[in-house]
């Protein structure tokens, strides 16, 4: 059975929503980021030096870090559902193309947040800049229902993750944006809904 370390809210959340998406079986291990410590008391830096979640623990004690890594892995594993497309296509370049955009443009952008160092000035204007490509990524979704085309993809789940960062951190999406659309879709998908439970972050 796979195992993944998670926080709640945290970009783990993605790999957590793929694991329901996928009916997988599988076992949510709590992590606090804080004490590196995961709910048992074990040293989440015996799991991940990294010390950040998502982490994905197989049977045989492997283990698997990185979210765009990790939603690949579990996307193959389960080739019906259409979560990745075919390893070699141009389809599955075009995902690969979103993944890492959302990681290196998006994702990592969120990180000066945590940071008490940086000042609000700085802080202020990378909210412009997250905005900025949030709406790159609107005008790529256009009228499509998701990220890749009308396929919901791993792509959706990490995206919709980072979408809700933005609450979190006060930052307001404009009113003609694409994205307050599609959120709500993804968030009609019993497997989101699911996820946001087991995470305490839905009643």
């Amino acid at each position: 059975m796979l195992t993944l370390y998670y926080y709640p809210g945290a970009c783990s959340l993605a790999p957590h929503i793929i694991l329901e998406e996928g009916e997988f079986e599988f076992e949510l291990k709590l992590v606090d980021l804080h004490e590196k410590k995961t709910g048992s008391g074990r040293d989440f830096l015996e799991i991940n030096p990294k010390g950040y979640v998502p982490a994905l623990a197989f049977e045989d004690g492997t283990v698997l870090t990185e979210v765009v890594a990790i939603l690949q892995y579990l996307g193959d594993q389960v080739p019906d559902k259409g979560l990745v497309p075919k390893s070699g296509t141009m389809d599955r370049y075009r995902l690969q193309e979103s993944l890492s955009y959302l990681s290196s443009e998006v994702h990592k952008l969120f990180g000066v947040f945590y940071d008490p160092n940086i000042s609000d000035k700085y802080k202020d204007e990378t909210k412009k800049k997250i905005l900025s490509r949030f709406s790159y990524l609107s005008g790529q979704l256009g009228e499509r229902a998701y990220l890749m085309g009308e396929q919901y993809t791993v792509a959706d789940a990490y995206l919709f993750t980072l979408l809700g960062f933005t609450t979190h951190f006060g930052i307001e999406l404009p009113s003609n944006s694409h994205l307050l659309e599609y959120m709500g879709r993804v968030l009609q998908r019993p497997s989101v809904v699911n996820t946001l439970k087991k995470e305490g972050l839905i009643e």
